[in-house]
């Protein structure tokens, strides 16, 4: 039974997630937090990690959620319960949207689901912000980390890589004071 969870959570996950990963923060919180199967920082935890290894967010979050409930069958069910929406609505567009892309209910329609994203975002980001920002060190990462991103344009990859070697540092000094 509890497989068939897993795969089902997961399932509606990618059904219902429009916009990529971050998109998927809202309902992954409601399905694992609420069901137990994780808490709060731990599932920022699997996301980060998600983000920062090779591949798609979702499918790497789903599969360390999986892992940590049942091993690799539970892996397994998250995996293909994360994917198998997008490949039958893929699959579906694929054959049919050549058809209707110009139709301006469609582009309508788009337009109003790319709006949609970051409002779904904006109280995770505030959700995550008030469980980080812990202290000054975390507030000069995070002032740092957004410098580098938005002034500087430099890659997500070295911006997660320095806040990294920054968070491991800060604590080295914050423990040598303590």
């Amino acid at each position: 039974m509890i497989y068939f969870q897993l795969f089902w959570a997961f399932f509606k996950i990618g059904l219902f997630t429009f916009g990529g990963g971050y998109a998927m923060l809202p309902m992954l919180q409601k399905e694992l937090v609420c069901r137990g199967w994780t808490d709060d920082d731990e599932l920022m935890d699997y996301y980060a990690i998600g983000q920062v290894t090779p591949g798609i967010i979702a499918v790497n979050v789903s599969t360390f959620v999986g892992y940590k409930i049942k091993g690799l069958p539970g892996a397994l069910c998250t995996l293909f319960g994360i994917v198998m929406p997008s490949i039958l609505i893929i699959s579906l567009l694929a054959a049919g949207l050549t058809y209707i892309w110009d139709l301006s209910v469609v582009q309508h329609a788009f337009k109003g689901i790319r709006l949609v994203i970051p409002a779904l975002l904006l109280p995770i980001i505030v959700k995550m912000l008030k469980k980080s920002l812990v202290d000054m060190g975390a507030v000069l990462i995070l002032a740092l980390a957004f410098g580098a991103n938005f002034v500087l344009g430099l890659s997500p990859v070295w911006i997660v890589i320095g806040a990294g070697c920054l968070g491991v540092l800060f604590s080295r000094i914050k423990g040598k004071k303590a």
